[in-house]
C-alpha cells in the first residue's frame, strides 16, 4: 500500500495536529516496517515550506521524504480553493492513499483520507485563526462528503461528524491517539510543584477561565498539605505558544493579583515535556472543546492527577482518573483544583487510575486502525470508479 501523508503540520513547534502527524508516521513505520511485514506499507512524507525542513528523525527511517520549497500559505490557498496541483505532480509519485491530517482533502488521484480532530471551528469560527477561519467552515462539509474515509480520534468527534456533517457511520473510523513512551513518576514533586496548563494559548483552551479560577483559588486562603500549612498555593505555569489573543492574558498575569504567581514558559518541545510533567502537582485542561486532549493522556501516563473540562472528548479520555468541571464555572474549577491539592489521597488515587487508564491508548493499535481505514478508503475509491 502506497501512502502519502501530509507532514507539514509537524515541521515546527509540534503540538496538536503536528504531534499527531509525527506520532502517526512513527507508528505506521514501526507497525508495518518496509520489507518486514505481512501488510507492506510504503510511506511518503510530504513537506512544503519556504524555510522549514523535515527533521529526519531516526524514528522516521524507512519513509520516503518529498520536500518542496513552496510556502505553506501559497500551497494551502491553491489546494483549498483551486484543488490544484495534485500531490502526484509535486512528488513525481503514484499513491493508493493520500492522507490529510486535517479536515480538508489533498488534491490527488488516490483514495483520499482526512483526519477530523474536532468541529469547534464550526461551532465558534470566531475563536479560530488564519486559514482555519478562512477555509474550514466553508469547505469542511463538502470535503467530508468527498473523502473516501474520515479518521477521528474519539467517539465524541465521530458523533459530531455524523451529526453536523451528515456523514454515514461506515465512512468514519475511530482511531484514538496513543500514549507517550514514558514511565510514571514514583512520587509527586518534593518541593510542592506547580499547577500546569499545557496547550496553545488560544480562546478555545479557555485560558481566561483558568486565570479566573486561579484568582478564586488564591482567595480561598493558604493551602494545606497534611498537617502543614503552606503560605500560598502553588504557582500556575502556562506552557504553550501564545497567539494574538493571548496578549490580554499575558498582560493580566503581569499585574496584581497574578504577578509573580503565574508564569508563562512558552512553547515546550516534545522532548522536554516529560520533565515539565515531573514538576506538576496537577494538570488543568479547561478547554471548551477538545477532539481528544493530548495533555490529559500525557499527564495520566506520567502519573499526574488531572482536572479537566466536562466537554468534548475529555471525559472520554480521562474517565474516572480525575475531576471533571464545567469550563464556564471558574468557582467550580477552583474548588476542584483545591480539592486535588489538599487531598493527597484523592490525588494519589487519581494518578494511579490515570496510569492504568493510559495503557488503553497505544500507538501500535492506532497504526493498525489507521491502516484498516486506508484499506476501506481504497475499497470505496475502487467502487466509486467502477
Amino acid at each position: 500500500m502506497r501512502v502519502l501523508l501530509d507532514y507539514r503540520p509537524a515541521l515546527r513547534e509540534r503540538s496538536g495536529v503536528g504531534e499527531y502527524a509525527y506520532q502517526l508516521a512513527r507508528a505506521l513505520l514501526a507497525a508495518f516496517p518496509p520489507g518486514r511485514s505481512n501488510q507492506p506499507l510504503d510511506l511518503t512524507l510530504f513537506s512544503s515550506s519556504w524555510k522549514d525542513r523535515i527533521d529526519r528523525d531516526a524514528d522516521l527511517e524507512g519513509a520516503r521524504v518529498v520536500d518542496r520549497r513552496v510556502p505553506v500559505r501559497v500551497l494551502n490557498l491553491a489546494w483549498h480553493r483551486l484543488e490544484w496541483p495534485p500531490v502526484e505532480a509535486l512528488t513525481s509519485g503514484r499513491f493508493d492513499v493520500a492522507h490529510s491530517p486535517h479536515p480538508l482533502l489533498l488534491p490527488s488521484r488516490a483514495a483520499r483520507v482526512v483526519t477530523i480532530h474536532d468541529l469547534y471551528f464550526l461551532t465558534h469560527p470566531e475563536r479560530s485563526r488564519a486559514e482555519i477561519r478562512r477555509d474550514y467552515p466553508a469547505l469542511a462539509r463538502d470535503h467530508a462528503h468527498r473523502a473516501d474515509q474520515i479518521i477521528v480520534p474519539s467517539q465524541f468527534t465521530a458523533l459530531e461528524v455524523e451529526r453536523r456533517l451528515d456523514v454515514p457511520t461506515d465512512h468514519i473510523s475511530v482511531c484514538p491517539h496513543g500514549r507517550p513512551d514514558w514511565t510514571a513518576r514514583s512520587a509527586p514533586p518534593p518541593d510542592g510543584g506547580y499547577i500546569l496548563f499545557l496547550g496553545t494559548l488560544e480562546p478555545r483552551k479557555n485560558v481566561g477561565g483558568l486565570l479566573d479560577a486561579y484568582e478564586r483559588l488564591l482567595s480561598l486562603g493558604p493551602a494545606k498539605a497534611g498537617h502543614c500549612v503552606r503560605q500560598r498555593w502553588p504557582e500556575l505555569v502556562l506552557a504553550g505558544k501564545p497567539t494574538e489573543e493571548a496578549r490580554l492574558w499575558l498582560d493580566r498575569i503581569a499585574r496584581p493579583p497574578l504577578r509573580g504567581l503565574v508564569r508563562h514558559v512558552g512553547y515546550v518541545d516534545p522532548s522536554h515535556r516529560r520533565v515539565l510533567y515531573e514538576g506538576a502537582r496537577v494538570l488543568v485542561q479547561p478547554s471548551f472543546e477538545e477532539g481528544f486532549g493530548f495533555p490529559v493522556l500525557e499527564a495520566m501516563t506520567a502519573g499526574v492527577p488531572v482536572v479537566a473540562a466536562s466537554r468534548g472528548a475529555l471525559p472520554e479520555v480521562l474517565g474516572d482518573a480525575g475531576l471533571l468541571v464545567d469550563p464556564d464555572e471558574p468557582g467550580q474549577m477552583a474548588s476542584a483544583i483545591a480539592q486535588m491539592l489538599d487531598d493527597e489521597g484523592l490525588a494519589a488515587a487519581c494518578a494511579a487510575r490515570g496510569v492504568m487508564r493510559s495503557r488503553r491508548f497505544d500507538w501500535q493499535q492506532t497504526a493498525h486502525r489507521v491502516y484498516e481505514a486506508y484499506r476501506r478508503a481504497i475499497e470505496h475509491r475502487t467502487c466509486e470508479s467502477a
